[in-house]
């Protein structure tokens, strides 16, 4: 399964330690940071973005990343909020990336239909 989550605090930080580091009080990159290092020492297989992580495994290791990831935000707010989004697909892996070629070859197969016009009717070809 991939599960793309997002998890960010907001409310009053635990502790100074945990405030956000600079003069953008709004800024959460310190959690995000921390619950990144969680998903990246998991070892799983997993990708960044700038609005969500992605990360793939099966049901009970990927939500116990997810878990651990919610636990190292919460120092830095009083709540936190979770978005998480989970393609369940048994019996497939590698998909992380599977997905993103089979999608790069459907965009290569449509532009070249689109740059080599079919041949009409009466057309050598």
């Amino acid at each position: 399964m991939i599960v793309a989550f997002s998890v960010a605090p907001s409310g009053q930080p635990a502790d100074a330690d945990h405030l956000p580091g600079d003069a953008d009080t709004a800024s959460v990159h310190r959690a995000v940071a921390a619950a990144v290092a969680v998903v990246r020492a998991s070892g799983l297989p997993h990708r960044t973005s700038s609005m969500f992580t992605e990360i793939e495994g099966e049901w009970d290791e990927v939500m116990e990343v997810v878990r651990a990831a919610v636990d190292a935000v919460s120092p830095y707010g009083s709540r936190v909020s979770l978005v998480l989004k989970a393609d369940i697909r048994p019996g497939h892996t590698g998909e992380l990336d599977g997905k993103l070629e089979r999608l790069e070859s459907a965009l290569a197969e449509d532009e070249e239909r689109r740059v080599t016009p079919a041949p009409r009717d009466g057309d050598a070809g």
